[in-house]
């Protein structure tokens, strides 16, 4: 071809065009994920269609798992309300700094403390937009609250609330709990609602939406419209119960669906789970289903602890797949950095680790090699498939199914790949195995301080 200056000015300017061109599309490829955090309250952990329900369709939910991996042995750091949520939160053990219980009285205010650094600001220090919609359930006061730990906006309740006339904040408007008096107004649409809202407002930068909803929490209060989906079901606390869950299942779909609609599937890591197992005897039962596992809410039997855990990432996490090591809520804080580009600092403390090599292939082996619980004289471990548990005495109340809400166990010891329902206790053949996990126990409990505050009766 002939070198004109006509020629020159033309490849010139494919040239820079070609060369502006790549700093636009590695942008688009090296965006930050998206992430998502749907944690869901008081859920049997039978109750979801992919972990064996049967009689309450949860589609939506079911699609999370479908799209990602189902961690079989997915558990929360405690069996209760707050303390899980300051975990998760942190990535820490909620022990670390004294959030053992629920409200109550003691040597500090109740809330996640002011020297605990959120995921919220985390991320928000990596440059994601941040949003809490749901139930916080983190300290009522205002250094506690959402706007002061890293999100951007909060629309929900301060703490535990019915499902129809709630006390509610709304960020944009001046931060303060009112009654709402609409009727129609029902928190699991509600927060559906302005999560959608809250998705199509900031598509086009990534961001950290936290959304825990109340259900299915008691009180369960429900509406006729998802009551009347269950006419087959004759208990009625259990057909009150389907027409929560499946309200929650219809809310976690328009999510779904509005990153769908957004093109952004593939640029939103999704966790979903239960904040504990479901209360199915005692302190307000609500109709939920922890078999095959034992004990329920408030035990440190798995039917407490281990829980509904699902990551979706599509495009990343390969669809399908059941991951079976033990992982725990805290791992949600430091995956999320991992995924966001972040690293995480020795003096953060973090307990929970990085997920993504597990669920994606690229490392093999157990994530932790030990997992620990302590709610006041409950406590327990699990190495393996081994677990050493002091819980609540199911026994002593035979043959009503309801424990002693004061009397627990001695230690028992349990392989839980032969007995997912600990009901036959090794420890007098096992005694050296019981002897290396608390030893092991009682390392890492040394590491916590006492609890801030006592809980107060009934109080969840």
């Amino acid at each position: 071809m002939r070198c004109t200056a006509q020629n020159v000015r033309a490849i010139t300017c494919l040239l820079v065009a070609a060369v502006l061109a790549i700093p636009s599309t590695a942008a688009e490829q090296a965006r930050q994920p998206n992430i998502v955090v749907i944690l869901i309250d008081d859920t049997g952990y039978s109750d979801i269609g992919v972990q064996g329900g049967t009689d309450i369709p949860t589609p939506n939910i079911d699609s999370i798992a479908q799209a990602g991996t189902r961690c079989t042995n997915g558990y929360v750091s405690c069996p209760y309300c707050s303390p899980t949520r300051a975990g998760l939160i942190t990535g820490r053990y909620q022990q670390r700094f004294g959030h053992e219980f629920n409200e109550g009285v003691g040597r500090l205010p109740f809330g996640l403390p002011v020297t605990e650094t959120t995921m919220a600001d985390r991320l928000r220090t990596l440059g994601y937009a941040t949003a809490a919609i749901g139930k916080w359930h983190l300290g009522r006061d205002s250094q506690f609250r959402a706007r002061r730990r890293g999100f951007d906006e909060f629309y929900g309740t301060l703490g535990n609330t019915p499902f129809l006339h709630p006390q509610l904040v709304d960020s944009r408007i001046d931060g303060q709990p009112r009654r709402v008096e609409d009727p129609n107004f029902y928190t699991t649409d509600a927060y559906a609602a302005r999560a959608v809202e809250f998705i199509n407002g900031h598509a086009d930068k990534p961001f950290f939406l936290y959304l825990p909803f109340n259900a299915c929490h008691g009180p369960t209060q429900t509406l006729e419209k998802y009551t009347a989906r269950f006419p087959n079901i004759a208990d009625m606390p259990r057909r009150q119960y389907a027409a929560v869950l499946s309200a929650l299942d219809d809310a976690v779909g328009a999510v779904l669906s509005t990153l769908r609609d957004k093109q952004l599937e593939e640029q939103t890591l999704v966790f979903f789970l239960s904040d504990n197992g479901g209360p199915m005897d005692k302190m307000g039962p609500n109709g939920s289903n922890n078999r095959p596992l034992k004990g329920q809410k408030g035990d440190t039997w798995e039917g407490a602890i281990r829980v509904p855990f699902f990551v979706q990432w599509k495009g990343v996490i390969p669809p399908g797949k059941v991951y079976a090591e033990p992982v725990i809520s805290l791992d949600i804080l430091p995956t999320a950095i991992a995924a966001a580009g972040g690293q995480p600092e020795p003096d953060w403390k973090l307990d929970g680790v990085d997920l993504l090599p597990y669920l994606t292939g690229k490392q093999t082996g157990p994530p932790h090699a030990a997992l620990f619980w302590r709610f006041g004289t409950q406590w327990a471990v699990r190495m393996g498939n081994w677990k050493l548990v002091q819980g609540y005495d199911y026994a002593i109340a035979q043959p009503d199914p309801r424990p002693s809400m004061t009397k627990v166990t001695q230690p028992l010891l349990f392989d839980l790949a032969a007995d997912i329902g600990e009901a036959h206790d090794l420890a007098a053949q096992q005694p050296e195995k019981v002897k290396e996990l608390r030893t092991a126990w009682e390392a890492w409990n040394r590491e916590n301080v006492e609890p801030a505050w006592s809980p107060q009766p009934r109080r969840r």
